[in-house]
């Protein structure tokens, strides 16, 4: 049992792309899915596959590279709020990324957003990660 899937989440995402993985699989959460889902839409990975159909249930993630310099899409991943310090933000003090180039995913009470669409709704909560 692993007491932060969130941060095994990240951990397992960060060692695909430092061994130039094209694909990582993880285990699959509500949570998780919410996040990759998350990922995607910014652009941070290629593509993801929910294998709900069988046990135990994983995410499929496709990594994305740049084509000529082989960099990755995502340079840092970190976990912000762990089980033992938890970290919140109000609507006020949401925690800008590389200046707003990259994203900081928070759970609120709408459920898992980045910084802007918390900023928008004006709504605070648990900042799980940045990304950028």
């Amino acid at each position: 049992m692993v007491t932060d899937p969130i941060a095994d989440y990240i951990t397992r995402l960060r060692n695909a792309i430092m061994a130039n993985h094209r694909i990582v699989e993880i285990p699959s959460s509500k949570m998780k899915k919410e996040i990759t889902k998350i990922l995607f839409d910014k652009g941070y990975i290629l593509n993801y596959k929910f294998e709900d159909d069988k046990f135990p249930k994983n995410i499929k993630i496709a990594l994305k590279y740049h084509p000529v310099s082989k960099l990755s899409a995502i340079t840092s991943l970190e976990r912000v709020s762990k089980p033992g310090l938890r970290k919140y933000a109000n609507a006020r003090e949401l925690p800008r990324v590389l200046n707003g180039l990259g994203i900081a995913i928070l759970s609120t009470s709408h459920g898992l957003m980045t910084d802007k669409e918390a900023r928008k709704a004006n709504v605070g909560g648990e900042v799980l990660c940045y990304v950028s």
